[in-house]
Parts: C-alpha cells; sequence; structure tokens
C-alpha cells in the first residue's frame, strides 16, 4: 500500500470515526470544536477588538449608571436642604422625591462599593417629613405659595 492510499484511507476513517463520534449521545462533538477552534483562529482579531469595545461600554455604563446615582443624590439632598429651611412642599413634591429615593436606594443595593453615606440622614429626614404630613394632612396645596 502506498503511502498516498494510506493517506486517504486513514483521513476517511478519522472523518467517519468523528462523524460517529458526534452523532454519539455523548457530549463530545469534535466537528463543534473544530469548527470553533477555526472560527478563533479566523476570527481572532475581530473577536479581540470586540472584548475591547465590550469593557469599553461597560465601563461607559458604570459611569453613567453612577452619574444617574450622582443626580438621584443631590435632589434627595436638595429637597431635604428645603425641608431644613422650612420650605413647604405640596404631596406631589414628596412623591417625587421618594421616587428619587426609591431610585437612589435601587443603585446603592446593586452597587455595594457606591459611596452611600453621604443620603442616609437625609433620606430618612423626608421620610419622616412625609409620615409627618401625611398623619397632620398639611401638605402645601397647589396654588399656595412656598415659605421660606
Amino acid at each position: 500500500m502506498t503511502l498516498d492510499k494510506l493517506l486517504a484511507y486513514s483521513g476517511g476513517g478519522l472523518f467517519v470515526l468523528l462523524t460517529l463520534i458526534q452523532l454519539a449521545p455523548i457530549k463530545v462533538n469534535p466537528w463543534s470544536a473544530i469548527a470553533r477552534w477555526i472560527g478563533k483562529a479566523i476570527n481572532g482579531e475581530v473577536l479581540g477588538k470586540l472584548r475591547r469595545l465590550e469593557a469599553r461600554l461597560d465601563e461607559h455604563i458604570n459611569t453613567d449608571d453612577k452619574r444617574d446615582a450622582d443626580s438621584h443624590r443631590v435632589k434627595i439632598l436638595q429637597f431635604n436642604n428645603e425641608l431644613l429651611r422650612s420650605i413647604d412642599h405640596t404631596k406631589e413634591e414628596f412623591i417625587e422625591a421618594l421616587a428619587e429615593i426609591d431610585a437612589y436606594e435601587r443603585f446603592c443595593k446593586d452597587h455595594e462599593d457606591y459611596p452611600n453615606n453621604r443620603a442616609v440622614l437625609a433620606i430618612e429626614n423626608i421620610r419622616e417629613n412625609y409620615k409627618e404630613r401625611l398623619q397632620k394632612h398639611d401638605f402645601l396645596q397647589e396654588g399656595e405659595i412656598h415659605h421660606e
């Protein structure tokens, strides 16, 4: 048997063997593995660029999320400052402030490394003021003038 016939038969035999293994109920899929290897070899540069772009996108998303949380915190602190200065608010303004608190606290819960201690007491004060206004029914009514 010549070398070229031996290679042809062994190549054909390898093809049949790999196909049988692929079809067998075993979790070994040689054709899939070979296709993945070839795909990575051909698209390696593109995959690398995609990974770098994904990392940059994640960085931008994190920055944007922190910026949103900072914005919620600023609004919370500003609203609390107005309460401390005895500026009256409508029930709707309190509800908006509570929505800011909800969004801020959700972010803080999901991002334990985010510095949260600046707003904790302000949030507590807003909630206490809201409860007090609810009990006394003395929210600022629409059209009334804010007292400073």
